[in-house]
């Protein structure tokens, strides 16, 4: 009861102000969590996740069979079992093997990973118990070389291109992958190109995603996304222990209750990476930025299902699919990606996109014109003087020429020059009137409550002192925004963008 009443709480702090949700800065962790090393030694075996309407949920995953070599960004956990999977971070040019063991319930009977687009020799590990070596030396299944029960397979491969990778069962993967088993690997560029910062940012793995001065980025997240069938799950844990590979489950007609990001259905995923409340479900989704940050949104889809993944706030800019760039046939290095605000989460592919977020567009001074600040060195009283100029010049200053701006944008905050010092075109609502929520700034503008503050209703809390501004992120399909039908849940989770002046604690 009291984890239910939590998430209520979470739920009841959010709040809708003029098209704009506004949270809580909280504390999460950046760059993508997973496991490093040259080495990889997995089981896959099975335990119980759960879900915000309190089920728990029989599901098979991988997990580490032994300490990995380290963690990234900083110290996380890694279980035996974990859905999704372990992210293994590995660099360009580096061999990869990665060591399976089937520790799945008796009835399950052999398994396997697939790396897709990943270029894999496999065979039977060297040390394991000689009746495995001896009774299966190299069982072959459709797509990929399979460990039998209580038996162990090798896999080596040596990535030659950076970029997003899936992993995930190819042993009846219909019930497998549906039971949790499924991961990713991220290959990072083994040199940094030019232009690009000459190390890593905290908030990021890399300096660029790719070996391609276009792809440098200050900050990174990784958004698996899956669905489940609770009524699969139930007949795979009664049927468990029956006789070895006799688990035989009707996966169609497929109707799954819960939608995931990264394990998780919203509010879960909004909760920190590593969470004691999720012992086997280590990863959240919940994207932070400053104002310019370029973020790198590495997106795979993992279930059996296509999801239209939907980011307010600004479009993306696709860098690749499934690891190859989309670039320009003439020289090879531009940028030839589209422009999205949805992706489809096609089963099995993964994306690499850039996003940013300036205010650029939006036709006011999302800092506020009561604050002091100045954009490239032009001050607010200068702007507010020339906001009712001609058109022609209008046209100069947006080409970073007018108003003594050097560039559109100024170059600490990233806001967009030709809608310095305009106010808001709307009224804002009466404070008396509207129920603000926990974590309501007291201002329609991104910065300090104590700089720009509107009247609150009397008592009322403030637990938003940055004012930063939040953007929800979410599956364009209504039902999968619900959590068994009861919404909001599924795949949802928030962008919160905080003013420039902020620290984004992303460390906890």
């Amino acid at each position: 009861m009291k984890h239910a009443l939590t998430r209520a709480h979470q739920l009841a702090s959010i709040l809708v102000f003029g098209g704009l949700l506004t949270v809580a800065a909280g504390t999460c962790q950046a760059a993508v969590p997973g496991i490093t090393g040259s080495n990889f030694n997995l089981v896959a075996t099975e335990a119980y996740t759960s879900q915000p309407d309190g089920a728990t949920i029989y599901s098979w995953g991988y997990g580490c069979a032994s300490a990995p070599s380290g963690f990234l960004p900083s110290t996380g956990t890694c279980p035996t079992m974990q859905t999704p999977g372990p992210t293994m971070i590995v660099t360009e040019g580096q061999t990869v093997t990665v060591t399976l063991t089937d520790q799945l319930p008796r009835a399950a009977g052999n398994t396997s990973i697939v790396f897709s687009g990943l270029n894999v020799i496999a065979s039977p590990a060297t040390s394991q118990p000689s009746t495995c070596v001896a009774s299966v030396p190299a069982p072959q299944g459709l797509i990929a070389v399979e460990a039998a029960p209580g038996c162990s397979v090798t896999y080596t491969f040596t990535p030659s291109k950076p970029g997003t990778y899936a992993y995930y069962s190819g042993t009846q993967a219909d019930l497998q992958i549906e039971m949790g088993m499924f991961g990713a690997i991220i290959v990072l560029p083994s040199t940094v190109p030019v232009g690009c910062k000459a190390t890593p940012g905290e908030f990021s793995l890399a300096s660029s995603a790719y070996d391609n001065p276009n792809t440098c980025y200050d900050r990174e997240y990784l958004f698996q996304f899956s669905e489940m069938n609770a009524t699969i799950h139930r007949l795979a844990e009664a049927g468990k222990n029956g006789e070895p590979g006799s688990l035989n489950i009707a996966t169609d007609p497929y109707q799954p209750q819960y939608f995931l990001v990264n394990g998780r259905s919203m509010p879960d995923d909004m909760d920190t990476p590593y969470s004691p409340a999720y012992p086997h479900q280590p990863y959240n989704g919940n994207p932070h930025m400053h104002p310019g940050d370029l973020v790198l949104m590495r997106i795979i889809g993992q279930g059996r299902m296509q999801h239209p993944f939907h980011f307010h706030a600004n479009h993306a800019r696709v860098l690749a699919r499934d690891a190859n760039m989309i670039v320009s046939d003439s020289d090879g290095v531009t940028l030839a990606g589209p422009l999205l605000f949805t992706t489809a989460t096609v089963p099995g592919q993964t994306q690499d996109q850039i996003f940013t977020w300036t205010g650029q567009g939006l036709n006011w001074d999302v800092y506020g014109r009561t604050q002091a600040h100045t954009c490239n060195g032009v001050t607010l009283a200068a702007a507010i003087a020339n906001i009712t100029v001609p058109d022609a010049t209008v046209t100069a200053q947006l080409a970073g020429k007018g108003f003594g701006y050097t560039s559109p944008f100024d170059a600490t905050t990233h806001e967009w020059c030709p809608d310095h010092g305009k106010d808001i075109p709307v009224a804002p609502p009466d404070p008396q009137a509207v129920a603000n929520g926990l974590w309501y700034g007291g201002t329609p503008y991104l910065g300090l409550q104590s700089s720009n503050p509107t009247p609150l209703p009397p008592a009322a809390v403030v637990q938003n002192p940055n004012a930063g501004y939040a953007y929800m992120w979410h599956s364009h399909n209504e039902r999968e925004i619900t959590t068994n039908n009861v919404f909001p849940g599924g795949m949802m989770m928030m962008l919160i963008i905080d003013p420039p002046t902020s620290h984004i604690d992303e460390t906890q």
